[in-house]
């Protein structure tokens, strides 16, 4: 029995759900850590940054993972869970690239730029992929990518003012190179995606069936709806002529 191929809804139910699931465990694994470190009374803060201090560098693969309260962490959930299956579910293929490098480099970034302070928290995560999600929106400029960019603006457009120095306990440092990060390769891998199908409809398409089309040329001589009207026959004035009178207002010749 052959097995029918899924449709592209349901395709893109399927890549939404995936998308949704991933981006569910990170954000589980964060809520894991933290609460197992509240419960068994250890700080792993010594895994974050320190900027400069090659002891720290191993905070670029562990700080994103850490936070310094859970308050600090609650701030990040959403912004995590949401822009993360945003990416993934409208860039798969790009979404590959882009943690990894915003993932990664963001950290190095800090480590190599910012101020000496300890810096942790996946912030630095969140402002990549909201800044890579909102950019998509304007070089691609296709129906999905717009869509997931005015959800994302509308939800943490006020994000931006994170980019500003305004609390010395807040490291702006890792906002800031996220969304440069994020912003970078939103323009760099805008085309490793294909676009999405778009939906198109039978009046949209050209040479459609004409039997969609109430008023042509073929019903009208059928139905006398649409179309050219017959022409109607008057009596001339001599010699007993009968003339059609054309929906022009030309005469045209003919016999009684």
């Amino acid at each position: 029995m052959p097995v029918t191929p899924p449709s592209d809804a349901q395709e893109d139910a399927r890549r939404l759900r995936r998308s949704f699931l991933i981006a569910i465990f990170f954000t589980a694994a964060l809520w894991t850590i933290k609460l197992s470190e509240l419960a068994l009374g250890i700080d792993l803060s010594r895994y974050s940054i320190y900027p400069g201090d090659p002891a720290t560098l191993i905070g670029v693969l562990f700080a994103p993972l850490l936070h310094g309260s859970l308050s600090h962490l609650f701030a990040n959930t959403a912004p995590i869970l949401v822009l993360g299956t945003g990416l993934l579910y409208g860039y798969p293929k790009a979404a590959r690239v882009a943690l990894p490098i915003i993932y990664l480099g963001s950290g190095l970034a800090v480590w190599l730029f910012a101020r000496p302070a300890w810096h942790l928290g996946a912030s630095g995560l969140a402002f990549g992929l909201m800044f890579f999600v909102f950019t998509m929106g304007v070089v691609r400029w296709e129906r999905r990518a717009i869509a997931l960019s005015l959800a994302v603006f509308l939800l943490y457009g006020g994000m931006i003012w994170g980019l500003l120095p305004t609390d010395p306990r807040i490291s702006f440092e890792y906002h800031l190179a996220g969304a440069a990060l994020g912003l970078l390769f939103a323009v760099l891998l805008r085309r490793l995606d294909p676009p999405a199908p778009e939906k198109t409809y039978s009046w949209e398409q050209e040479g459609g069936d004409e039997d969609d089309w109430p008023f042509d040329e073929r019903h009208g001589e059928e139905d006398g709806v649409g179309g050219r009207p017959p022409p109607a026959k008057v009596r001339g004035p001599d010699r007993g002529e009968a003339i059609e009178a054309q929906p022009d207002g030309g005469p045209g010749r003919g016999q009684s």
